[in-house]
């Protein structure tokens, strides 16, 4: 088990490994683009070639990229919906161009479309995005925190997409090629309680019967601003949310987890190195 950040890659993504070690990070986590759109800053082999031997000098084995947020598979628009395709299998193939462990990804909503509908079509979207791709990055779905009929919030719906991924014909061979990226401020929101030992047992157990705990590749640890079950997305410094620290260092600890990376993504104030620091104290105790 690895900790880290979501780190800047002002100036190229060759600037993040330092900008992890920096921090104290172990893992790391950026955007290879910009989040809000635009084009893709272009690899060049020098790029490439400084990101690796960065990567190496200061130790990191591990790396994980974050999509846009604009994506959305859900929409029944074709322009955002093939848009978000084409710009996610970009992201696998630039990942693995840079030797990043995985790609993790938001669903996007609903919106118009009644949800069960708006579900196949994130699942044919994924097909797309998965069929024929080679590479050696991995593609996660993060959870959703259910706000607006966003996907992927329950464990059903995860598991919904992760079977019918894992049983289709053309993806047969690639089943070690996705997984789930878990963010506990989302899972929290969407009202699965983390609080504790026997809540967050209960929730791991619930994860791996309905989903099976080997697609769980990555963990964003973010503590939640609002209650359980309200449905929002707003990241909080561990500890400081409505979670608690508890949940967080029975987390670190549970011996089913300890191969699963963790990144918060806490707010960039000065407190998210803390946050940081808390997760290996409670690794360590």
């Amino acid at each position: 088990m690895l900790f880290g950040l979501h780190v800047s890659a002002a100036g190229g993504v060759q600037n993040c490994p330092k900008n992890a070690k920096s921090l104290g990070c172990e893992t790391y986590q950026f955007f290879s683009r910009p989040p809000q759109g635009g084009p893709a800053p272009k690899l060049t082999i020098s790029i490439v070639k400084q990101f690796k031997s960065q990567n190496k000098k200061y130790n990191f084995n591990k790396t994980y990229i974050h999509t846009p947020y604009f994506i959305n598979f859900a929409s029944d628009n074709n322009r955002i919906k093939y848009g978000s395709i084409s710009v996610v299998r970009e992201e696998l193939e630039r990942a693995s161009l840079l030797d990043v462990t995985a790609v993790m990804t938001h669903l996007g909503s609903a919106k118009e479309q009644p949800e069960k509908a708006a579900l196949k079509t994130t699942l044919a979207s994924l097909k797309k995005v998965l069929t024929g791709y080679k590479g050696k990055s991995v593609f996660l779905i993060e959870n959703s925190a259910g706000a607006g009929k966003t996907m992927g919030d329950t464990l059903e719906e995860l598991a919904y997409l992760i079977k019918k991924l894992a049983g289709s014909p053309e993806l047969k061979a690639q089943s070690s090629s996705f997984g789930i990226c878990l963010d506990t401020c989302h899972a929290f929101a969407t009202g699965y309680d983390l609080r504790n030992k026997k809540f967050l047992n209960e929730f791991i157990k619930q994860f791996d019967k309905k989903i099976d705990l080997k697609y769980l590749k990555l963990i964003h640890a973010n503590d939640s601003q609002t209650k359980i079950g309200e449905h929002k997305d707003r990241h909080e410094h561990l500890g400081q949310g409505e979670i608690g620290l508890a949940g967080f260092e029975e987390l670190v600890k549970n011996s089913k987890l300890k191969k699963v990376d963790m990144v918060a993504e806490t707010p960039h104030d000065g407190r998210h190195i803390q946050d940081l620091k808390l997760l290996k104290q409670f690794r360590n105790k």
